[in-house]
């Protein structure tokens, strides 16, 4: 159980991320840690890692470079970064709050088990760590990561005024809008979508198979309940929606448990 207060003015807090260690998000997250205290530490991938999901590197080295005495570059996953940090490098003394983000795209509904931003998140908690996994949505060619730089402190305090279960983490999607656009905060479960991702074929010299996964995120794709993540970010609201780490359906285990019983 997370037990509140946490002091975030003397809190030691690390930054993790699947867009990369140079990603603008990152940079945002950065603005947003350094606004909380001077203890604030990067893991994130040396390259992009979008769509990685809660993997790791099983069969090859992880290169890890220092770039300055807090900021590292990983050659892995978010995974790997949120490992890396905790077991080897920070095991001294652990971070207090691991924060991970801000992701380049909404993460809401089926997309949060694709996301490696969520899943640094998720490792972060199965480790002992309070998490929370910040995306900002984007429409158009331009990524409103101000928004979620400027709304994201008082969420994040909000938050952590509150008391987590052990295995919960939070999932936090900020619309594409201006701050000042932003309509309220909705506390929403994940959604779901009508489909997934499109497979497109391209042309390739050697003529073997080539294709590109291509994201099918449309407006009013959704689909089942009243009220949703994805729907929260379409009113142009900040959508937040508590994850666990406990995947058990537990209406499904107890039914199956009469029939093997």
């Amino acid at each position: 159980m997370f037990e509140p207060p946490l002091d975030l003015k003397g809190a030691r807090i690390l930054l993790v991320n699947d867009d990369g260690i140079r990603a603008p998000g990152l940079k945002a997250l950065e603005r947003i840690a350094k606004s909380f205290s001077k203890d604030v530490w990067v893991f994130a991938p040396e390259e992009e890692q979008s769509g990685a999901g809660h993997s790791l590197s099983l069969y090859k080295p992880v290169r890890v470079s220092r770039i300055s005495t807090r900021r590292f570059a990983v050659g892995g996953s978010p995974t790997d970064c949120v490992m890396m940090a905790l077991t080897e490098y920070m095991s001294d003394k652990r971070p207090d709050l691991v924060l991970s983000g801000v992701n380049r795209g909404q993460n809401l509904g089926d997309d949060v088990t694709y996301s490696g931003t969520v899943a640094g998140a998720l490792e972060a908690t199965l480790l002992g760590i309070p998490a929370i996994a910040m995306s900002q949505q984007v429409s158009g060619v331009k990524v409103q990561f101000k928004t979620a730089e400027t709304l994201a402190p008082s969420v994040i305090k909000k938050l952590l005024r509150e008391k987590w279960p052990a295995d919960v983490f939070m999932n936090v999607n900020f619309p594409d809008v201006p701050a000042k656009a932003v309509s309220g905060v909705s506390i929403v479960p994940q959604g779901r979508r009508k489909s997934g991702y499109n497979l497109h074929e391209m042309p390739d010299p050697r003529r073997q198979d080539q294709f590109y996964i291509i994201g099918n995120a449309i407006e009013g794709q959704h689909v089942g309940r009243k009220d949703t993540d994805y729907k929260a970010i379409e009113r142009g609201e900040i959508s937040i929606t508590p994850l666990h780490c406990d995947l058990t359906h537990y209406g499904a285990l107890r039914s199956l448990s009469k029939s093997f019983g």
